[in-house]
C-alpha cells in the first residue's frame, strides 16, 4: 500500500448525515393521524377504536400530570431561594396580577361587545323546559377553601362508588406551599442548604422526565383530536351555532389581535411569540387542559421565549389557576348573554358591569377550581340568573372547551413575558429566535432553575 505525497490531497469522505424528522413535524403528523383516525372511527362505528384513542389520549395528558407536583413544587422553592428577597418576588407576583387582571377585562369587553352584536340567545333553537343546574358551582369564597393546603403536598383524596380511592392536587395551593417553603427556606440560612442542594437535584431530574414525556406529544396528540373528532360531532352544535361561533371568534380576536398587540406595544415580535409558545397552544387545543399543559407551557416559557426560570416557575403555575381569558372572560360573558336571551331576562348596564367584574375577580376566587363550568356558575348566579342555564351549554362545552384552553395557555405565557420584559428579565436573544424547533434541545443549562442566579431589580 502506498500514498503519493505528489498528487492532490484526497478530502476525507463527508461523513453521512441522518436527515432529522423535526419534533413540530411529528406533532403535526400526530395531529393529521389522530383527525383521520377520529373520522374513521365515528364514520364506521369502531367504538374499539375510539376507546384506544381515549386510552392514548388521557394517559399522555395523566402523565404530563404527574410531574405537574414535583415540577412546580421543587421549581418555585428553588425559585424563591434564588431570588434571595422574598419582596422582588412579591413584587413581580404583583405585576403578573394586575397583567392578568388588565387583559381579563379585555377579553370580557370583546365577549360583551360580541354577545350584543350577535344576540347568540335570540337565535339558539333549544328547549329550556329539561334544564338543570350543573351539581359543580363556583362561589366568592372557593378562594379561602383552595389557598389553604390539607396537606404538605396539597393532595386530595376522593372515594368512588366502586370503593376505589383517586388523589388529585391544586395547583394554587402547591404555588402556596413552595413559596412559603421557599421563603422559609431563605429564613433558616445555612441550615436550609442541604434542603435547597435535595430540591435542586429533584429538580434536574423532574425536568428531565418533563423532556421524556413531551417526546411522546405526537402520540398522545393523535390519541386527544382522534377522541375529539369520534365524540364530537358537528350535529351537536347546530341549536347554539351562533354562540359557538362567538366563543371561537372571540378567542380568535384575543390570542391574534390582543396578544400580538400587547406583545408589540413591548417592543417584541408577535411573530416570534407564537413561534416560542405554539407546541403548548397546540396542545392545550386538543388535550383541553391547562394543567396538564403545564410542564409544556413552562418549557416553552423558559427554553424559547427567554424568560427566566426563576420568575417563570411560580408565575406560569399561578397563571394555570388564574390566566384564564378563554374560561373565564370570553366564555362566561357570552354564555351569560346566551342564558339570559334563552329565558326571555333583559340585562342592564349594571349586569354587564357585573360580568366585568367577575371576569377579573372571580378567577381568583375560584382559583384552583379550574373549569369553564365554574366561572360560569359564579357568573350566572353573581347576576341572578337561572344555573339551569349550563346546563343548556354542556353538551358542546368539550367542542368549546379547546379553543378556550388554547386562549388561556396563550395568556398564561404572555403575561411571564411580559413582565419579564419591563423587569430585566427576558432573554431577548433567546426571544428572538423562537421559533417551533427550539424545545427540542435537551441539554440548555439555562432550563435548570438551581444553575440561575438572577438579581431582580430593587
Amino acid at each position: 500500500m502506498s500514498s503519493s505525497t505528489t498528487g492532490t490531497p484526497v478530502e476525507p469522505a463527508p461523513t453521512a448525515r441522518r436527515a432529522r424528522f423535526p419534533f413540530w413535524a411529528q406533532v403535526l403528523l400526530g395531529l393529521a393521524v389522530g383527525i383521520a383516525l377520529g373520522f374513521l372511527a365515528r364514520n364506521l362505528e369502531l367504538g374499539w377504536l375510539t376507546t384506544l384513542l381515549s386510552t392514548v389520549g388521557s394517559t399522555f395528558v395523566g402523565l404530563l400530570r404527574v410531574i405537574v407536583v414535583p415540577l412546580v413544587l421543587t421549581a418555585i422553592i428553588v425559585s424563591i431561594a434564588n431570588l434571595r428577597q422574598v419582596t422582588n418576588a412579591a413584587r413581580l407576583a404583583l405585576q403578573t396580577l394586575v397583567w392578568f387582571a388588565i387583559t381579563a377585562l379585555i377579553s370580557v369587553v370583546i365577549g360583551i361587545t360580541l354577545g350584543l352584536l350577535t344576540n347568540p340567545g335570540a337565535s339558539a333553537t333549544i328547549d329550556t323546559a329539561g334544564a338543570e343546574a350543573p351539581s359543580t358551582q363556583g362561589s366568592w369564597t372557593d378562594f379561602l377553601s383552595s389557598i389553604i393546603p390539607g396537606n404538605i403536598l396539597g393532595l386530595e383524596a376522593s372515594s368512588s362508588s366502586d370503593g376505589g380511592v383517586s388523589l388529585s392536587f391544586n395547583v394554587l395551593q402547591l404555588v402556596v406551599l413552595g413559596i412559603a417553603l421557599g421563603a422559609a427556606s431563605l429564613a433558616a440560612g445555612d441550615k436550609a442548604e442541604p434542603f435547597l442542594d435535595f430540591n435542586r437535584s429533584v429538580l434536574a431530574i423532574v425536568q428531565k422526565l418533563v423532556w421524556w414525556v413531551i417526546r411522546l406529544a405526537p402520540i398522545g396528540t393523535a390519541g386527544l383530536i382522534g377522541r375529539a373528532v369520534a365524540n364530537y360531532g358537528w350535529d351537536l352544535i347546530g341549536p347554539l351555532a351562533v354562540f359557538t361561533i362567538d366563543v371561537y371568534v372571540g378567542c380568535a380576536i384575543v390570542m391574534f389581535v390582543l396578544y400580538p398587540v400587547l406583545i408589540k406595544a413591548h417592543g417584541l415580535s408577535a411573530r416570534r411569540f407564537f413561534a416560542g409558545a405554539w407546541p403548548a397552544i397546540q396542545f392545550a387545543f386538543v388535550s383541553r387542559s391547562s394543567v396538564g399543559t403545564l410542564p409544556l407551557t413552562q418549557r416553552v416559557v423558559t427554553r424559547n421565549l427567554g424568560v427566566s426560570p426563576n420568575y417563570a416557575s411560580f408565575a406560569v403555575p399561578f397563571g394555570a389557576t388564574t390566566k384564564m381569558d378563554g374560561c373565564a372572560a370570553i366564555y362566561p360573558a357570552l354564555a351569560a348573554i346566551t342564558v339570559a336571551q334563552l329565558f326571555g331576562i333583559q340585562l342592564g348596564i349594571q349586569d354587564y358591569l357585573l360580568i366585568a367584574f367577575v371576569a377579573v375577580v372571580g378567577s381568583a376566587a375560584t382559583a384552583g377550581l379550574t373549569g369553564a363550568v365554574v366561572m360560569l356558575t359564579l357568573t350566572l348566579s353573581t347576576l341572578g340568573l337561572p344555573l339551569e342555564g349550563v346546563g343548556l351549554l354542556l353538551a358542546i362545552d368539550p367542542i368549546l372547551d379547546m379553543i378556550r384552553t388554547a386562549t388561556n395557555v396563550a395568556g398564561q405565557a404572555l403575561v411571564p413575558v411580559i413582565v419579564a420584559k419591563r423587569n430585566g428579565l427576558l432573554d431577548e436573544d433567546r426571544y428572538n429566535a423562537a421559533n417551533v424547533s427550539s424545545i427540542e434541545s435537551d441539554e440548555d443549562p439555562s432550563d435548570v432553575v438551581s444553575q440561575e442566579k438572577v438579581a431582580v431589580p430593587a
